[in-house]
Parts: structure tokens; C-alpha cells; sequence
């Protein structure tokens, strides 16, 4: 089974929703034109990191992008990994990941785990408490948000749970993109699966943003690499890999959980 798979390495305008939603359709529209299956957009592409006016911009329990992102996905018959977008819950504010099907059905909501004080989101946004794992057209998946692939135990958590592609959104800043890199070939390698990861481009009032969006294959090889420009970047991912190369080195079967 194979899926052409089209990230979204996109620009954020910081703190304007309108003009975010109204890029995001276009980007959607071209990425359906070049064939793709999965369309997946970066970390808070509404709002960006303005999270001090967040009670302003986060969208009431994420309803409106959720029923956005449905129209979309239903109008091009094609599944959207809606990187994630600042949602005014009960609980707080939170950084939620939407997962929408080709027939514009919500899949998944995930909302990050791991918050990063370095960019003051402990200050702003609660925890979220939500399991990683969903599965999208038969395929068992899971969906991370940046820091997150910085905790092993949580991302093996999902491969353990059957995960074959693991999608990660990010906003990763430009200084330490040889971290975001080495970290998802090293999630993709020990976890044999294809991590299939967007990051967005451009800079706000305190970050510049590095890229370098990429899908890596279960040895770690990788599949497409974006830049540091503004570009949608396309992978074709061979779900069949994933088999072989956990039927070659059985590293599930040979895990000591008696020990760790």
C-alpha cells in the first residue's frame, strides 16, 4: 500500500487566523492538484506562538477549524493531518492536533503532551491528555506536536500499539534544526516505522523557524527533505516496508520489558 503524502511547510502569520485559513485552503488545493493522498499542515498554523492573546484567537473547543478543515477534506476527497491549532477547551487553552478523514469525519484530537517552557507554552496552555494513536484509512498511525519527539518512551509507546506511520507537526525553531533532524531518524529507526514530519518556515517576534520538513522510512533512510523555504514538500510512502523491516530485525519481540 502506498500513499503520496504532500507537507505543508508554510509561512505563519503570527496572530491573524483569517489570513492563516484563507492560505491553508490554497496550499490544500495545490497539494490535491500535484496527487496527493494525505495533506499535513504544520503546528499552530492559525495563530502562530502569539500565545499571550490566545483568549482571543484560540478557537472555542476547535469547532470552527474542525468543520474548516472538514469542508476541505470532503470538497478534495483527501485526508488532512491538521498540524495543530490553538483550541479554548474547558480545561484551558491547549495546542490540539485534528486528524479529519477524506470524508471530512474528525478521526483523531490530540492535544500536545509535552509543553516547551523555552517558548513559554507552561505559562499559557495546559497539558493535554490524550492518547497518540489513531488509525486512518485501515492504517494503524499516531500524531505527535513537536517537543514531544524529544520523550522516546512516548513515541515507542505508539509503535508498541501497532503505530506504522507516526505524523509529527512542529514549530521547530532554525537554531537547533540538527536536533529536529537526528531525532526524527532516530524515532523513525528504533521504532521501524515511516515519521512523516512538518515543520513551518519563516520567523515571529521571537523565533526564527527552520524547515527542513521530512519523511523518513523504517531504516532511517530519507524518503524527501524540505529546505528553509516556504514550499509544499512530497514523499510517496510504501506501507509494505514497515512489515519487512520489523519481520528482519524483531526488535518488538526481543524487547526486556521485565527490565525497563
Amino acid at each position: 500500500m502506498r500513499n503520496k503524502v504532500a507537507l505543508i511547510q508554510m509561512d505563519v502569520t503570527y496572530g491573524d487566523p483569517k489570513v492563516n485559513f484563507a492560505r491553508v485552503n490554497k496550499w490544500v488545493m495545490d497539494a490535491v492538484q500535484s496527487g496527493a493522498d494525505i495533506v499535513v499542515l504544520p503546528e499552530l498554523w492559525d495563530t502562530g506562538y502569539d500565545l499571550e492573546r490566545l483568549d482571543v484567537l484560540a478557537d472555542k473547543d476547535a469547532h470552527a477549524t474542525t468543520e474548516f478543515l472538514s469542508d476541505l477534506a470532503k470538497q478534495h476527497n483527501v485526508t488532512i493531518i491538521g498540524g495543530s491549532v490553538a483550541e479554548n477547551s474547558k480545561d484551558g487553552m491547549k495546542n490540539t492536533m485534528l486528524v479529519i478523514n477524506r470524508n471530512g469525519e474528525l478521526v483523531h484530537k490530540y492535544s500536545k503532551l509535552h509543553l516547551f517552557q523555552l517558548m513559554d507554552e507552561h505559562l499559557h496552555l495546559v497539558e493535554g491528555q490524550d492518547e497518540a494513536d489513531f488509525e486512518l484509512d485501515g492504517v494503524p498511525s499516531a500524531g505527535f506536536i513537536c517537543y514531544d519527539i524529544r520523550f522516546p518512551e512516548w513515541v515507542r509507546k505508539s509503535a508498541v500499539n501497532g503505530a506504522k506511520v507516526m505524523y509529527v507537526v512542529a514549530e521547530w525553531p532554525k537554531p537547533r534544526i540538527n536536533h529536529w533532524r537526528a531525532l526524527l531518524q532516530a524515532r523513525a529507526i528504533e521504532n521501524q516505522c515511516y515519521i512523516v514530519a512538518c515543520n513551518r518556515v519563516g520567523s515571529d517576534p521571537n523565533n526564527e523557524f527552520g524547515g527542513m520538513s521530512l519523511a523518513v522510512d523504517p531504516w532511517g533512510g530519507i524518503v524527501t527533505e524540505g529546505g528553509d523555504e516556504e514550499k509544499m514538500v512530497l514523499a510517496e510512502i510504501d506501507l509494505d516496508k514497515v512489515d519487512d523491516v520489523r519481520k528482519r530485525i524483531p526488535i518488538f519481540q526481543d524487547r526486556r520489558v521485565e527490565w525497563y
